[in-house]
This record gives structure tokens, sequence and C-alpha cells, in this order.
């Protein structure tokens, strides 16, 4: 078939201009955009990645046509859940043309699942109310005890949780009772009977030691009944250790949060709230095992101390030990014998000298030269000068060996000393 030949080498004349690929491209581009500056758009995540730079890239679609949409890092980071394909959202943003593929998008600058907006709102401002009054502070979390005897589960009697929960308790620990307070878990009405079995479990008479509350996995919608307040002040004010294993791993909801422990599953409840049985005869085989190992080696360790003290030389030849004391304290005695010998002499000699010196200033030594003293008989007073003399004087003169009585016949003074007349 033959084809009419036409020449598009050139516009004519007065026609529009001709526009490369880049002029047409930012033209559609700055129509699009200033178009849609902000839309929202709903439908169904399929072809969703997210490389490691953090972004996420996805197709969305309905029955009848679809778009790209990207969501950039510091968006994705606040989303509260996980996007995947077939998940139904809500997306708000803007349209944007990606040049090098002459391709549109929608930047997507929020996302919710679709049916649950409004949920999820009130979910936060419960969240924010009961956070401000200290219900999930983590210094109202208590310990749970090492091995309780009576274990309370508020829970729905036919659902899967109770079996996997008892199931694990079973193959785990014999030795504890397993109390199930019946109520529904989802629905109208579910939060306040929740609440109600809460605080039927913890009635003293009861002698529950620790409160499980849960279920399995679900929706939002199906979970909800644990995140209205009567169902968290309830746990919150559970005067019973309390663990909340509610849904899956990815489920967090307000009760996990007041509970004093959180388990991902009911399966992970029964774990938490029991030791295994094996790991325990296991522990304690391996400390028994241990006490044993250092009890041997603290006794080898005596003995061969022991050993060592009985080849000591003081041990094999006691007397020798006798021997060398006693000749240390003779040698000793004798050196204490001989300092004292020395001590004594040096002072005999010092005290003779002494004597020496007291002799020479003794009166007495002086009378011995053939000095005497002479007193008045009628006071003592001794005379020392003619002058207190007289004739008739009663005198009394002392010598050496003796005293001599005498009675005054004359006093006479020496001239040259006091130029006195003979009386």
């Amino acid at each position: 078939m033959a084809y009419p030949s036409e020449d598009y080498s050139a516009p004519a004349s007065d026609a529009q201009p001709v526009l490369t690929v880049e002029q047409l491209t930012l033209q559609l581009k700055g129509l699009l955009e200033d178009s849609f500056p902000a839309v929202w758009v709903t439908g169904e995540i399929s072809n969703f990645s997210s490389p490691s730079s953090g972004h996420c890239y996805f197709t969305l679609k309905d029955d009848a046509a679809q778009i790209r949409a990207v969501m950039w890092r510091g968006t994705a980071s606040r989303l509260k859940f996980d996007l995947h394909d077939g998940l139904d959202v809500v997306c708000f943003g803007a349209i944007d043309v990606y040049a090098p593929r002459g391709s549109y998008q929608l930047v997507v600058s929020k996302l919710e699942p679709k049916g649950i907006g409004a949920l999820e709102l009130a979910l936060r401002k419960l969240k924010e109310k009961l956070a401000a009054e200290g219900l999930f502070d983590r210094a109202r979390k208590r310990p749970l005890p090492k091995f309780p005897r009576r274990i309370a589960f508020v829970t729905s009697p036919t659902g899967a949780a109770v079996r996997d929960f008892l199931e694990v308790l079973r193959r785990r620990w014999r030795g504890a009772d397993v109390l199930i307070v019946p109520t529904r878990v989802q629905g109208d009405g579910a939060a306040r009977e929740i609440a109600a079995a809460i605080q039927k479990a913890n009635r003293p008479e009861l002698g529950v030691d620790v409160l499980v509350v849960g279920r399995g996995g679900g929706s939002l919608e199906d979970l909800w009944c644990f995140n209205e307040e009567p169902v968290v002040r309830a746990v919150a004010a559970s005067r019973i250790p309390t663990i909340s294993a509610v849904g899956h791993e990815i489920d967090v909801t307000l009760c996990d949060l007041a509970a004093d422990v959180r388990a991902l599953t009911p399966s992970e409840a029964a774990e938490l709230v029991l030791p295994s049985q094996d790991a325990l005869a296991a522990f304690l085989n391996d400390r028994q095992a241990r006490l044993l190992a250092a009890l041997q080696n603290k006794a080898a360790t005596a003995r061969h101390r022991l050993v060592m003290l009985g080849e000591r030389r003081v041990f094999r030849q006691p007397r020798e030990l006798i021997h060398a004391r006693a000749q240390r304290v003779d040698e000793l005695w004798l050196r204490a014998g001989r300092a004292l010998k020395n001590k004594l002499t040096l002072q005999r000699s010092k005290l003779e000298t002494w004597a020496g010196k007291l002799e020479s200033l003794s009166p007495l030594g002086v009378l011995a030269r053939g000095y005497s003293v002479t007193q008045r008989a009628d006071d003592g007073a001794v005379v020392t000068s003619a002058a207190q003399v007289s004739p008739g004087d009663a005198l009394r003169t002392r010598v050496a060996n003796g005293e001599i009585i005498s009675i005054t016949r004359e006093v006479t003074t020496s001239s040259t000393s006091s130029g006195e007349r003979p009386v």
C-alpha cells in the first residue's frame, strides 16, 4: 500500500512554533501542578517498594485506572502502620510531573488506611489524655512473680488465644492453676465486660497471683475494645501484676501500654508468666554441677594446703623450733645479766663519787678534821663572834665525838679585827 508523501520538514510560516520535548514537558508539568496543587485520592496500593533510601514508591489503582505515587522518607517515617500491597488507603498530596520519563505521579504528604481515620484520631486523643495522667509511666510497672500458683486469663473462652495459651502452659509447667474469666473481646459493650472481668479477677478470695488480658489477632476495629478507656483504667488499677497479650506483634493497644508487661501474642504471655520446667531443671542441674565442682575444687585446695603445711620443717621437727627459742632466751638472759651488772657498777661508781663530794661538804667531816661548833647553852645560838659571849655564859661546844659544856671566864677580842679591848 502506498501512502501519499507529505513534507513535515518545516512548519508553515504563520503556524504554531515547534516545541522540544523538554519544552512541552515543562509546559505540561506547570499546567498539571498548578491545576492539582492538593488533591485527595483513594485507591489500592500495588507494586509497593521501599529501597534503602527510606522513600516509598507504589501504584495507586482502582478498577479502571492507576497512578504512580511516591512518599518521601520524612513523611513515611511518621506513619504508625506498615504499607503493603492490597491495602486500601486515602492519600493527600500534589500532582508532580517527572520530566525524565515524561510521566506524572502523586507526591503523597498524608496517608491513612481507608475507613479508620476517625478511629486513629480518637485513639491518639485518648492516648494523650491517659499518658498525661501517668497511666503509662514506666515507674508504675511491677515485676511478675517468679512462680505464680494461680493465673487468671480474661479472654473469650471459645477463642484460639485461650487454646494457645493453655497448650504452651501445659508444655512448660504443670504446677499452676489457670482461671479463665470469660468475656467478649470485640463488639459493642465488650470493653465494659472486659473491665468488669478484670475487677472480678482482682478479688482477694480468688487468690490470683498474675493476670493475663488478651485475645488473638484482628483488624483495628476488632481490637478496638482494648483501646477503650474502661479497659485501660481497669488494667492500670489492677492490684495484681498484669500481662497484656492482645493481637499479634504489630498490634499495639492502649491496654498494652497500661499493663505491667506486654506480650506480643497469647503464646508469648504463657512463656512470660511461667518458667519452662525443662529450662529450670537444666538450670538447677547446671548450678548443682557448678556447686559440686566448686566444693571439690575448694576441698582439693584445702587438701593441697594441708599437705604443704605438713611438709614444713616446723611440723616435721617441732622440737627444733623449741630448742632454737630456748637458746635465744638463754642468750637474752645472759645479755640482760651483763647489762644489769654493768649498769649497777656504773651507778655504784657514780654513787661513790657523789658520796665523797657530800662527805667533803658535810659539817661532820669538818669537825672530824679538828674543827668545832660553839653554841650558847641558853638559846642554842651559834657563836660566831666574841661579842656574842659574856663572862659567866654557859657554852656548848660540839666536837667530832661529842659535846663540851663550859662556863666563860673571860672574853677577849682580836684588836686587828675589831679594835676591841679585853673585857
